[in-house]
């Protein structure tokens, strides 16, 4: 095997573990077992008070239900129809998805925005997405119509300009094919890496599109959407929030950020009601 092989191989795998920092740690529970009844309750209707649902975009190796185990009832216990769902599955790869083109999964999340506004009667939804959560939904609302379709996009840590994952991807060029390798194997990770022609193509011609609110939630302490100001999106209708700026002492990396950190929650809780918000404090960990 030559040399550059031999280096390769563990390289992409440490490529992979360190997006595997997107989510949780370990599948605690298979997509499908997802609760019927508060979370992904298809007979919930919108309140006046909360009158869109609100879908949960996972992040890259999460599923619907592992990284929403604490936002999804916190949300539900707010009195929202909160919803979430599963994308970019690789043939023969159980339980960690967000690895397919994100083009292809920005259709799926399109057809499941269908399905829930059906279910609901809504006219709109609300997104709420973790690391490529939050940046796919914006291939969503640009080239798929989604605009039409959502009120406001959250992003909990989004990678909006690609995720360096602490300079490790800086590395790539020094590793003769190790960027087709990835392209061929999870290209959902592939169109993540700053430069790439999907991060070129969504970026192209500015951030947002007209009549959708955007808020990006980051941490300084972030170790993958690096540098964090990179998270932060430009232009009109947008909200761009540094967790240490409301609560010093929070020290949430990137998956802390959208797996069990309430003082982002409740950062949340006011993007999607802005006209009711209170102010994001240390004290919001125990709201």
């Amino acid at each position: 095997m030559l040399p550059w092989k031999r280096v390769l191989r563990p390289l992409t795998a440490l490529l992979a573990a360190a997006a595997a920092v997107a989510t949780v740690p370990a599948a605690t529970a298979h997509a499908s077992s997802a609760p019927s009844t508060g979370w992904n309750d298809y007979s919930c209707r919108p309140s006046a008070a909360h009158p869109r649902p609100v879908i949960l975009v996972h992040g890259t190796l999460g599923n619907s239900v592992d990284n929403w185990l604490s936002l999804a009832p916190y949300l539900e216990d707010r009195g929202y129809c909160v919803f979430s769902l599963d994308y970019g599955q690789l043939s023969g790869v159980p339980l960690f998805y967000g690895l397919g083109p994100i083009d292809k999964s920005a259709q799926q999340l399109s057809d499941y925005v269908d399905k829930v506004l059906t279910a609901t009667g809504a006219a709109k939804a609300d997104l709420v997405g973790h690391s490529q959560g939050g940046l796919m939904p914006r291939y969503y609302l640009r080239f798929l119509g989604g605009a039409a379709k959502v009120n406001a996009l959250v992003g909990l840590a989004p990678d909006n300009h690609g995720a360096t994952l602490s300079g490790l991807t800086n590395l790539l060029p020094y590793f003769p094919g190790a960027s087709d390798l990835i392209k061929a194997t999870t290209p959902g990770l592939a169109d993540q890496i700053p430069g790439s022609a999907f991060l070129t193509k969504l970026n192209a011609g500015g951030d947002t599109v007209p009549g959708v609110r955007y808020t990006v939630i980051a941490t300084k302490y972030d170790e993958v959407a690096t540098p964090w100001q990179s998270q932060y999106l430009s232009g009109s209708d947008v909200t761009n929030v540094l967790l240490q700026d409301l609560c010093s002492l929070d020290l949430s990396e990137h998956v802390a950020i959208g797996l069990f950190d309430r003082i982002a929650f409740h950062e949340v809780a006011n993007a999607l009601d802005p006209a009711h918000a209170t102010a994001t404090t240390c004290a919001s960990a125990f709201s």
